[in-house]
């Protein structure tokens, strides 16, 4: 439920369903107060322009990448605990749920990492939609299945950030793990490095997956989808960071 109701207000301040609610208020407004009702729409437009080119989003989502480390700063960690990124649901050419684009991503430069320091690997990810196979089921599959390299631990349970910290740790440290090199996207990582040293961790970032670096021409002003789901990204981990740091862990943790 909590997860649910988690989800649900991100929905609300997240754009488009944020835009759209700014942009209804305004028509709503229009009648008994025109200027306030103007000033609304013409807010939604700006903003929905300005979050919709690529110059604002790929700039705004570079703000947040964290340098990934050499591979010999990474061979001094213990383990490889690579983050769950979502789930491809019912995948017809693979015949059931299988990593989504983002998880695919992480679960590559794992496999990668493992090839060139042996360090064991942790999977951690829940089964957030409910569908009988959680995102580390599915990454410990294709990373076995498919990359020839093994998976020595699988954290099943979790549904957030704060969560994969948490129970990695106490997967870990029953085997005397506390330095880690943390998989996840580049723009993921500063709030993944937060949760996961608030858990108890030494952490090493092995961020992948940076935003392109696209020389700035005419394009870079004209709206499209990928910059919208860019500037989506940035504002859903801006609002992730901030969350986290003005709450704790829970106390079951």
């Amino acid at each position: 439920m909590i997860w649910f109701l988690k989800n649900l207000v991100s929905a609300f301040l997240l754009p488009p369903l944020s835009l759209i609610v700014l942009g209804v208020a305004g028509v709503l407004f229009l009648k008994n107060h025109p200027v306030l009702g103007k000033s609304l729409i013409i807010s939604t437009l700006i903003l929905f322009y300005i979050l919709s080119i690529p110059i604002f989003a790929e700039k705004a989502l570079q703000t947040l990448e964290v340098p990934t480390r050499s591979n010999s700063e990474i061979n001094k960690a213990q383990a490889i605990v690579i983050l769950g990124g979502g789930t491809y649901i019912e995948a017809p050419e693979y015949g059931g749920h299988t990593v989504s684009p983002y998880g695919l991503e992480r679960v590559r430069y794992g496999a990668y990492l493992h090839r060139h320091t042996g360090k064991p690997i942790l999977v951690t990810g829940g089964d957030l939609l409910d569908i009988g196979s959680s995102e580390a089921e599915q990454m410990k599959s294709v990373l076995e299945n498919e990359f020839n390299v093994p998976v020595e631990w699988s954290e099943n349970n979790s549904r957030d950030t704060r969560e994969n910290a948490y129970n990695s740790f106490s997967i870990l440290r029953k085997n005397k793990i506390n330095h880690i090199a943390l998989v996840t996207h580049a723009w993921h990582m500063p709030r993944a490095i937060k949760e996961f040293e608030r858990a108890g961790f030494k952490v090493t970032p092995a961020s992948t997956a940076y935003v392109d670096q696209i020389n700035k021409n005419l394009f870079s002003f004209i709206p499209s989808a990928d910059a919208f789901s860019k500037s989506r990204l940035f504002i859903r981990e801006s609002i992730g960071i901030l969350w986290y740091r003005l709450t704790s862990a829970p106390d079951k943790f």
